[in-house]
Order: structure tokens, then sequence, then C-alpha cells
């Protein structure tokens, strides 16, 4: 720790040598120089500036750290190559606060980062199933569906779009239960699995393709959500579910035209195997239904709309209701993580029609047309109970291509403490 760089924030301008710099340094420090407007964001470009310079190691050094800026700079501090080590400032509990968000946060970066050959779904599902289960103690139960067993369950969205894959799809069904054996379940997590996406028979250009072992990324960051309400000291029951294939091309792939019909009788007909991401969660979402919850939460790395419309530093959400729209609006901003509402109304529901099915899992256009985020979001409002509260989390922030300003390549954690806070509240 002696030899680590110690870094400073201040709203003094730097010395007039270095002109305009928002980094300067002296010896064995260096100090973020803070200027009017969002100073949250300064912090994380500092921070990816810092690293830049090659440190690994940097303490923060101060009274001026809080939880948001020393959160800030871990994430512009973070790189898929190497953790980094961070030593915080503050009193105890402040650090301990910052310690569960990056342990959580380093799991979810750990698996969207790895290789497609590494992370089958099953062992997406093992890994996320077994980190709880470390968590939570004999607070959590689980149990994985895997292959042709998803057809005894009726998940016919998951067996559907991985069976073109060597290794099987799974379902993780977990429950974390700190309350009596029959408590009700106060929430309902889903995530989007898909550890990789060639888009099937509709497949992706290579460039399209290449980052594409960030797909479940959903899964990813509900998971890491819920370690770190566990962590925070949760108390409620929570079942999470992952929906997890890979999309691949072979003799068992689905294909266009083919129709699915869902355990609630509602048809789809297959006019893109690139919208996959939806075909899965139908079936991840009737699970949470079950469980009664009156809150569900589905995060996914679901459209390219969705970057289109917010760009990458928002993630998209979705609600019938107003209220939770607002609720998750608060807890971003509480967290300094960005999200902003896009429309959703009944009539998007019928956006993708068919002649065949009742509705198609997308439009028979490029990128599914105009208002793709909406219509995939009414797509899967089909297979929400009625009865329940549901969030739809479109993850357009949740990987970098390559690297920017901002974050450094790969995984960026971005809704994970979103969706924590909501669970907690």
């Amino acid at each position: 720790m002696s030899d680590a760089m110690k870094i400073f924030l201040t709203n003094d301008a730097p010395a007039a040598h270095w002109g305009t710099a928002d980094v300067t340094f002296t010896q064995d420090q260096a100090r973020i120089h803070l200027q009017a407007g969002d100073q949250l964001r300064q912090v994380q470009q500092a921070a990816r500036k810092i690293r830049s310079q090659g440190l690994s190691e940097v303490v923060l050094s101060g009274i001026d750290w809080d939880l948001n800026s020393q959160w800030a700079f871990a994430l512009g501090f973070a790189t898929a190559k190497a953790e980094g080590k961070i030593h915080w400032s503050g009193d105890e509990a402040l650090q301990a606060a910052l310690n569960a968000r990056l342990e959580s946060a380093n799991f979810a970066r750990h698996l969207i980062n790895e290789t497609p050959e590494n992370l089958s779904p099953v062992s997406l599902a093992t890994q996320a199933a077994k980190w709880l289960a470390k968590l939570g103690g004999d607070k959590v139960t689980y149990r994985i569906i895997e292959g042709e067993a998803l057809l005894e369950h009726k998940w016919i969205g998951i067996h559907a779009v991985g069976r073109g894959s060597e290794r099987p799809p799974a379902l993780l069904e977990l429950d974390f239960n700190p309350l009596d054996v029959d408590a009700p379940v106060s929430a309902a997590l889903v995530g989007k699995g898909i550890t990789f996406d060639s888009g099937g028979y509709s497949i992706k250009a290579s460039e399209g393709m290449l980052g594409m072992k960030c797909d479940m990324g959903g899964a990813a960051t509900v998971t890491a959500a819920l370690g770190l309400a566990i962590k925070s000291g949760l108390n409620k029951r929570v079942k999470l579910f992952l929906c997890c294939a890979e999309n691949l091309i072979s003799g068992h792939a689905y294909k266009l035209g083919d129709i699915l019909t869902y355990k609630n009788g509602v048809s789809v007909e297959v006019v893109n195997t690139d919208a996959e991401g939806r075909l899965v969660l139908a079936d991840g979402l009737q699970a949470a239904s079950e469980t009664g919850a009156p809150l569900i939460i589905d995060a996914a790395t679901l459209t390219g709309a969705a970057v289109m419309a917010v760009g990458t530093n928002y993630n998209a959400i979705f609600s019938p209701s107003s209220e939770l729209l607002m609720r998750a609006q608060n807890k971003a901003s509480a967290v300094a993580e960005r999200v902003w509402p896009l429309p959703l109304d009944p009539w998007h529901k019928e956006m993708c029609p068919s002649p065949y099915a009742d509705t198609a899992n997308s439009r028979p256009v490029k990128g599914g047309g105009a208002g793709g985020a909406s219509n995939a979001a009414g797509f899967l409002w089909r297979f929400v109970s009625p009865d329940a509260q549901w969030l739809h989390l479109d993850l357009a922030a949740a990987f970098a291509d390559t690297a920017n300003g901002l974050w450094a390549a790969g995984a960026t954690t971005h809704g994970m403490l979103t969706i924590a806070g909501l669970l907690e509240d």
C-alpha cells in the first residue's frame, strides 16, 4: 500500500502548466480536478485515464470521497484483463458496502467476459447457483432443468433456442428464503442467459457476433443483484430464474417458420431466429408468474433498438405501471445508475402479427422495424401474470464492445445496483 498512488478529489483548477487537464500528478499523488456538471462521470473518466497509465493499485485519499464517487472510480478503474486494487476511503461501514458491491460486480463481470467456449448454458446456471448458495447458505435451494427435461416441464422456448447446440440449454430455478418455509415470494427475477448468440439461421455478421458472449448479461446482472442484496441483509423471499442457452446453427436448430406453443397456450411463429432472447424469457416470465410474486423484474441484453434509442450509457426500462417506472428511476438515481423509460402500451402486444400463430417473435424486417424495443417488451408482456407488477430492463449499457472514455472493453455491470435497490425496497 505504501507504494500505491494516492488519489485525491479537488474542486481547484490545475496549475497553469497543466493547462485544462482533469488529472494531474505530483510524485506519489494524483489529483482529479472536478468541474461543474456531472462530477461522478468526471470521476469515472479520470479513473479510466489513471488506469490507462498502467496503475494497478491506488489509494483513495482525503475526506471528499463518498460512496457514489468511490464506486464511480471503481467502475472506471476496472478492466477485463485484471481487477486492480483499490484501497477505499471512509469508515468500516462504508468500506464494507463498497466491498460488497465490488465482489458482486466482479462475479458478474467475470461471467460476462468469459469466453463462450468456457461458459456453456449449464455452466452459467451452475456457477450462478453455487455463488448464491455460498452467500445464502441453507437459505438457498435450487434445481437446474436441462436438455430434454425442459420439454417435460413445458419450457418450450429455452429448449427450442438451445437445441441447435451440442451443449444443452438449461433453466435455473433458485429460491432464496430467509423466512418461514411457506413464506410468500416477495419478488421474482428473470435473466436472459444466452451464452453465445450466432443469430441462428438469421445469422449475424461477423462484427455483430464478436461481442455476443455478453448475451448472458441479463442473467449475470440479476444474479449479482440478488447476491448484493443478500450481502446487504435481504430479509425477503426472492426467486431467481435464469434462461440459459446457446443460439447456434445445426441440423437440430430451430428454423424460421417454426411455431412454438408455450405453456400458457400462446403460439409464436419464429420469423427471426436472432430474436431468441424473448423466446427464452417467455418461459422465465411464466415461471416467475407461477410463484405468485407481486413484483417481477427481468433483465436482458435484448434489442439493438434500445441501444439506438438510449445509447450505451442508459438502460431502457419498460412497465405497464407508471408507479413502478418511477420507483426504478428513483432507485437508479440514488445509486448513480441511468435508466430511461420507453413506451409500452397494450397495443404493443399486437405489433408482431402472424398469419399462422397468435404472434410472431419479431417483425420480418431488418432490426425488427420501428419501435423494436417496445414491440419486444409487448411480446414479453403476454407471458406475465396480470396480478404482478412487472419491470423489464433492456440492458443497453451492460457491455462495451470497445474501450471508451467511461468503460474498459467488456462488462460494465450497469443495472446491478438498480435491481438490488428494488429488492431491498
